[in-house]
């Protein structure tokens, strides 16, 4: 019982950007990156209002391949729209590129790759334990918390696929416990379930919400800082004009610029900061074609 559609983006698509970034973040046990004949492949669940459902996602030089375990017309048609938004299809991103061509620093980038998506995440409460989890650490690092966590708190499912856990699950973990699972520092561990108690207390990560509020309820959060807000802004409010000036690599790439420095040379990138900020991070990270 499974379904395929292609998944036709707006405009250019850069697969090879798009595809390395699903496989940098996959979470083990919960996603499962591979190659295919076609393209670049990547497998996780994505929940519908049936249930979470596993789905395979190939990402193809101009299009997205999407194959679900399921055979619900309503529950294809969510799966749709939930993928289409992760992966960024909907931007005009021509639009972008007009912005930043007379720019001396993303002029450049943006030729190189004019169909750069600002990858997003398909669950809101996971991009928030996994940005904790991510925080001073390498990519690959913090990867390897979250399967932890996963591995001790999340849901095994018929799919050979682990739910990620919930926040009342993490929330209720003896904090030692969870720790020692986790392999973080006490006061990581602390964030960690200090954002799963906000959530599971009604905190709503809604890129439909007031996003000036919900930056300060996270602010509040103990062991949230600045860029764990402005990084979630990008990634799963879905701003088009979030940036993250505290961010090492984007900083990196122009320059190495302080903070406040990094935030007024970002004001010339509005209304696309979010696609600036996912030019400069491949432009530091990504050699691939």
């Amino acid at each position: 019982m499974s379904r395929t559609a292609v998944l036709t983006p707006r405009g250019a698509l850069d697969a090879g950007p798009l595809a390395a970034i699903l496989a940098n973040h996959a979470i083990p046990g919960c996603e499962i990156a591979g190659t295919g004949v076609s393209g670049r492949s990547h497998t996780r669940l994505l929940a519908t209002p049936g249930g979470p459902r596993r789905v395979t996602v190939t990402v193809r030089p101009d299009d997205v391949e999407l194959t679900a375990d399921t055979d619900v017309d309503a529950e294809f048609a969510c799966l749709v729209r939930t993928t289409r938004s992760w992966l960024d299809l909907d931007t005009d991103v021509a639009a972008v590129a007009r912005a930043f061509d007379g720019d001396s620093l993303l002029g450049p980038l943006v030729r190189r790759r004019p169909g750069l998506r600002a990858v997003g995440y398909p669950d809101a409460f996971e991009a928030a334990i996994m940005t904790v989890l991510g925080q001073q650490v390498s990519v690959a690092a913090g990867g390897t918390f979250g399967g932890r966590l996963a591995a001790a708190y999340g849901t095994p499912t018929d799919s050979g696929l682990t739910l990620f856990p919930t926040p009342q699950a993490i929330a209720a973990a003896p904090h030692e416990e969870l720790r020692a699972a986790v392999g973080v520092t006490r006061a990581r561990a602390a964030t960690v379930q200090n954002v799963a108690r906000a959530v599971a207390a009604g905190l709503s990560l809604d890129p439909a919400g007031d996003h000036a509020a919900l930056r300060k309820e996270l602010l509040a959060i103990p062991g949230i800082g600045p860029w764990s807000a402005d990084y979630l802004a990008v990634r799963v409010l879905r701003d088009p004009d979030a940036f993250t000036p505290g961010d090492l690599v984007a900083r990196r790439a122009m320059g190495n610029p302080d903070i406040r420095d990094a935030g007024r040379r970002s004001e010339a990138w509005r209304p696309y900061r979010a696609y600036a900020l996912f030019h400069l991070w491949t432009a530091a990270t990504y050699s691939g074609p």
